[in-house]
């Protein structure tokens, strides 16, 4: 099945046309010509780090102070932390800890407590649930508007990932849904806070049904600068329509 079979129209912005441009691009990179990151153009490598470090800089000066208000507000609300980590695969299969801040009750990783029998078996294939009862108010909102990936901004400036690639994962994720030889393509690219599957069919594209492997994937065999700032420039516009409302 092609990839662009896969892309649809969606809420958040993606249009036919750049659907099927970046779709045009992945038809062009076979698997079998996916190189490393670090054998890729220097030129590509310079460029897309400088954005990295220049962007999140700018991203962590402008939200430091809104940021500390926002931490004391989701320490009252979460009764926890306000950062949360959690243990995610990186490029080249290197495990590190991705930040984020909390948007769930203090113990949500007991699944069991607040889970019934089909929320459990969906957070086992999609490590998602659908009305998530440990979200907490102020969670909701800060999922809605995005906020609460700001700190992994911080993973970008450690080099553990980027702005623009495929969502970090964890190792049962990895194992769960893709094959070998898809695990080896999907981690020769750094991981990013958004990416196709974001500005794609976010909505409908599961590991289930596997529109999300297609879109992850798809990123990984069509990477470019082009694709990088295409996608990072949908991001900006979905967050401004759900902002706005339009």
């Amino acid at each position: 099945m092609s990839y662009a079979l896969q892309v649809e129209e969606q809420e958040v912005g993606l249009d036919e046309s750049f659907a099927r441009e970046a779709s045009e691009q992945v038809a062009e990179r076979p698997c079998e010509a996916c190189r490393e990151v670090t054998k890729r153009p220097l030129v590509y490598r310079v460029a897309k780090r400088a954005f990295d470090v220049a962007f999140s800089l700018c991203v962590l000066a402008v939200c430091l102070v809104p940021g500390v208000i926002l931490s004391v507000a989701v320490t009252l609300d979460t009764k926890g932390s306000p950062i949360y980590s959690q243990e995610r695969v990186g490029r080249g299969g290197k495990v590190f800890r991705i930040y984020k801040m909390r948007t769930m009750v203090a113990d949500s990783d007991d699944v069991a407590k607040y889970l019934d029998e089909d929320q459990l078996a969906q957070w086992e294939r999609e490590r998602k649930v659908d009305d998530d009862p440990r979200i907490t108010p102020l969670g909701a909102k800060l999922r809605a508007t995005s906020l609460d990936e700001v700190p992994q901004f911080l993973n970008v400036l450690k080099g553990d990932m980027s702005v623009v690639g495929p969502r970090p994962l964890t190792t049962d994720e990895l194992e769960q849904h893709f094959t070998p030889e898809d695990r080896a393509l999907l981690l020769s690219v750094p991981a990013g806070i958004t990416g196709l599957w974001q500005v794609g069919s976010r909505n409908d594209a599961t590991f289930e049904n596997g529109e999300r492997q297609v879109l992850e994937l798809g990123y990984a065999r069509g990477v470019s600068l082009r694709l990088d700032a295409e996608v990072a420039a949908r991001t900006l516009g979905a967050m401004f329509v759900r902002r706005t409302g339009r």
